[in-house]
C-alpha cells in the first residue's frame, strides 16, 4: 500500500505483493527520502530499533517513513556521493552497533532519469555467522583430519590429512564401510556394532581410537565422531575430527616403561631408605648408651679423682709425720750418745769411790780398833760403788740397746720416708692421670652426646628421606596410572 501522496507509478496489487515476500524492501526517490517500507523490513526494524537507537539517535521508526536514508549514516556524505553516480546494483554490509546487515541498493530509471532506490535488507548475523563457521571448519580441516560417513558407515568423503595420516587416496576409501579401518575382531564384535548404533541415535563419541592405516600399520587417533542434524533434529551423516597421536602414544608407551623402571627403583630406594632408617635408629640407641656409660665413667673418675687428691693430701701429711720422726729419732739418738757420756762419767766416779772405799779399808785397817767404824763406812761406800758399777753396767746396756733400737728406727724411718716419697710421687703422677683421664672421659662424653644428637639428626633425616621417597613412589604411581590412561 501507498504510504504517502506521492509514490511511483506502479499497481496496488504489485505492492501488495511486495508486502507478501519474505525478501525486506525499502524505496526511496531521488532524494533518498524514504517512500516506501514493506512489511518485512518494518518487523525488521522495529525489532532493533531499541538497539539501533544507541548508535543513530535520529532513527525512529514512528518516523523512519518520509525521513531521509542518511538517518542510517553518521557520515551520510561518502554514501550521497555515491549514490549520485549509482548505475548499476550495489551491495554492501553495514554495521550499526552488534548489528550487521546486507545491503542491495538498485537504482531506479524512469523515462531515461533517476526515479529512486529500491534498498533491500537482509539481516547479516547468519551469512556472517556461517562465514565464521565456515572459516572455523576450513581451519579445523587445515589442522586435522576430516572424514564423513553416512549413517551406515559408508565413506562419503575426505580431506587431505585424512588421507595422508591413513595412507589412502580418496578413491580408495569413497564408497567403503569405516570397518575398513579397524581390526576384523573389533569390527565383528558387539562394542563397534554399539558405537554406530550411539552415532546413528545422535550421540556423538570422542576418545583416543587405534586404527589401521593401508599398510595395515597402527595408527592412534584422538577422534571425535560427530552425528550432523537437520532442521528437523534427524541425524543425516557423520563427520569425524581426528588428530593423528601415534608419535605420542609411542612416547606414552616408552614413558610408561621408564615409569616402571623408576617406580622399581624407587622401590629398592625406599627399601634402603627403611634399612638406614633401621640402622640409624640402631645406631642412636647404641651411642646413646655409649654416652650415658661415658657420663656414669666420668662421673665415677671425677670421684676417684677427689679420692686421689684426698690421697695425695694424707700422703703428704705422712710424709710430713715421717719427716718429723725421723728428726725426732736423730735428736734420741744424739741424747743417747750424750747418756753413753754419763753413764762413762758415772762409772769413772763409781772407779774412783771403788778406789777410795778400798783406801779407806786399807787406812781402816792400819788404825786397828779405832777404825773398824770408819771400815765399815768404808765397806758401805765399796758396796754402794759395786751397786753403782752393776747399775752403770746395766745402764750401758739398756743404751746401747736404745741406741741399737733407735738406728734402727732411724734405718726405718728413711725407709718410710723414702717409701712416702716415692708414694707421693705416684698419688701425685696417678692424680695427674686420673685427672687428665676425667678431662679425656668428659670429652668422650661430650663427643658422644654431640655423636648421639647427630646420628638423631639422620635418623630424622632419613625418615624425611623415607617421607620424601614415599611421596615420590606415590607421584610415580600417579604417573604411571596417567600414562596408562593415555597408552589406552
Amino acid at each position: 500500500m501507498f504510504l504517502r501522496p506521492h509514490r511511483p507509478d506502479r499497481s496496488l496489487e504489485r505492492l501488495a505483493a511486495l508486502d507478501c515476500v519474505r525478501a525486506k524492501i525499502m524505496i526511496a526517490d531521488p532524494d533518498l527520502n524514504i517512500i516506501y517500507m514493506n512489511q518485512a523490513v518494518t518487523t525488521m526494524m522495529a525489532e532493533a530499533e531499541e538497539e539501533l537507537r544507541r548508535e543513530l539517535p535520529r532513527f525512529s521508526m514512528a518516523t523512519l517513513l518520509g525521513s531521509n536514508i542518511d538517518v542510517f549514516h553518521k557520515n551520510p556524505d561518502h554514501q550521497r556521493r555515491m549514490l549520485a553516480v549509482l548505475d548499476k546494483p550495489h551491495s554492501a554490509t553495514i554495521r550499526i552497533g552488534q548489528r550487521a546487515f546486507d545491503l542491495l541498493v538498485s537504482p531506479i530509471g524512469q523515462g531515461g532519469r533517476r526515479a529512486g532506490f529500491v534498498v533491500e535488507w537482509e539481516d547479516a548475523h547468519h551469512r556472517l555467522l556461517n562465514l565464521d563457521y565456515a572459516a572455523q571448519i576450513a581451519a579445523i580441516g587445515r589442522a586435522q583430519a576430516v572424514i564423513e560417513f553416512t549413517m551406515d558407515g559408508t565413506i562419503v568423503t575426505a580431506n587431505e590429512n585424512f588421507l595422508k595420516t591413513m595412507d589412502y587416496r580418496l578413491e580408495e576409501i569413497r564408497g567403503k564401510q569405516h570397518s575398513m579401518f579397524v581390526e576384523p575382531a573389533y569390527a565383528r564384535s558387539a562394542d563397534y556394532k554399539a558405537f554406530w548404533e550411539a552415532l546413528r541415535s545422535g550421540k556423538p563419541m570422542s576418545a583416543q581410537y587405534k586404527r589401521l592405516s593401508k599398510s595395515g600399520r597402527p595408527v592412534w587417533i584422538e577422534g571425535s565422531y560427530n552425528p550432523i542434524l537437520d532442521h528437523n533434529g534427524q541425524v543425516t551423516k557423520v563427520v569425524k575430527f581426528a588428530t593423528d597421536i601415534t608419535a605420542q602414544m609411542d612416547l606414552l608407551e616408552k614413558l610408561r616403561e621408564n615409569i616402571e623402571e623408576v617406580d622399581r627403583e624407587v622401590g629398592r630406594s625406599n627399601t634402603g631408605a627403611l634399612t638406614a632408617k633401621q640402622a640409624a635408629a640402631t645406631a642412636t640407641a647404641n651411642v646413646a648408651s655409649v654416652a650415658e656409660n661415658a657420663e656414669q665413667l666420668a662421673g665415677s673418675i671425677r670421684v676417684i679423682s677427689g679420692s686421689m687428691v684426698a690421697s695425695q693430701t694424707a700422703t703428704d701429711a705422712v710424709f710430713q709425720q715421717a719427716a718429723r720422726v725421723a728428726t725426732e729419732t736423730e735428736g734420741l739418738a744424739s741424747a743417747t750418745q750424750a747418756m753413753s757420756g754419763i753413764v762413762a762419767l758415772i762409772r769413772s766416779i763409781a772407779s774412783q769411790i771403788n778406789l777410795l772405799s778400798l783406801n779407806a779399808t786399807i787406812e781402816a785397817a792400819r788404825a786397828g780398833e779405832a777404825g773398824k767404824g770408819f771400815s765399815v763406812v768404808a765397806s758401805e761406800v765399796k758396796n754402794l760403788a759395786v751397786q753403782a758399777a752393776q747399775a752403770t753396767e746395766q745402764i750401758t746396756k739398756e743404751i746401747d740397746s736404745l741406741q741399737t733400737r733407735s738406728a734402727s728406727v732411724a734405718q726405718a724411718v728413711i725407709s718410710i720416708r723414702e717409701q712416702a716419697t716415692t708414694v707421693r710421687d705416684q698419688v701425685n703422677h696417678a692424680a695427674g692421670a686420673v685427672e687428665e683421664q676425667a678431662s679425656v672421659t668428659q670429652g668422650m662424653s661430650s663427643s658422644a652426646q654431640g655423636a648421639a644428637a647427630a646420628v638423631g639428626a639422620v635418623l630424622d633425616s632419613v625418615g624425611e628421606m623415607e617421607a620424601a621417597v614415599g611421596s615420590v613412589s606415590t607421584a610415580v604411581r600417579k604417573t604411571t596410572d596417567a600414562a596408562q590412561v593415555l597408552a589406552r
